[in-house]
């Protein structure tokens, strides 16, 4: 089968691709479960906001290590 099922051809970008969702999942993820952390200690607590940003704030910033780190180690190999 020839056209977009010739992996050898299009090897390249489908793995660029296969990176980039990955990276965008591991923000969203990140910063998602932070979130519902802040909110849960916020409902827990009795607090009206102050959780939720703070963990959405370190959701961002580990999402955006994280994702720094799985860019870091595939462009390692090349």
């Amino acid at each position: 089968m020839k056209g977009l099922f010739d992996f050898d051809k299009n090897r390249k970008w489908i793995e660029d691709l296969a990176l980039v969702s990955q990276v965008g999942l591991t923000v969203i993820g990140s910063v998602l479960f932070c979130l519902f952390l802040g909110y849960y200690l916020d409902k827990w607590l009795g607090f009206k906001a102050i959780f939720k940003i703070l963990f959405i704030l370190l959701g961002i910033i580990g999402g955006g290590y994280a994702a720094f780190r799985q860019i870091q180690e595939r462009t390692k190999d090349n």
